[in-house]
């Protein structure tokens, strides 16, 4: 499970994540990445922890299988918000395919796109 302080909740941090970051599509989702900065929300110079939301519209599927890709993509985050600089906002949007994929698949298209936000790969 992703911890409590790394989950994306308010509507305008998805928003500023969506509209000012940079964005890497993949054949399962898409990547939306804003590095990292201070929070506008507390008062000071304090840089927070990454942060990551998802969004899983009804095109994935039903509610069982939204939630099963929620799962599956908060897993995933878990284990490569070290991989991104502190303070960061990440939205990780599925596509509709992505109710059909498995572990490994979700897990590559991931990689894929962190590899090419983060400087790694081509256009």
């Amino acid at each position: 499970m992703l911890p409590t302080e790394n989950r994306l909740r308010r509507r305008e941090d998805f928003a500023t994540a969506v509209r000012q970051g940079r964005r890497a599509g993949r054949p399962l989702l898409v990547v939306h990445l804003r590095s990292g900065s201070t929070d506008p929300h507390v008062p000071g110079e304090v840089t927070p922890p990454t942060r990551a939301g998802f969004v899983v519209s009804k095109a994935v599927g039903g509610a069982v299988v939204r939630n099963a890709v929620k799962r599956k993509l908060r897993h995933l985050m878990r284990d490569r918000l070290l991989q991104l600089p502190p303070g960061s906002l990440v939205v990780v949007r599925a596509l509709p395919g992505a109710g059909d994929a498995d572990h490994a698949q979700l897990a590559r298209d991931l990689d894929a796109a962190f590899q090419r936000l983060l400087g790694g790969g081509a256009r």
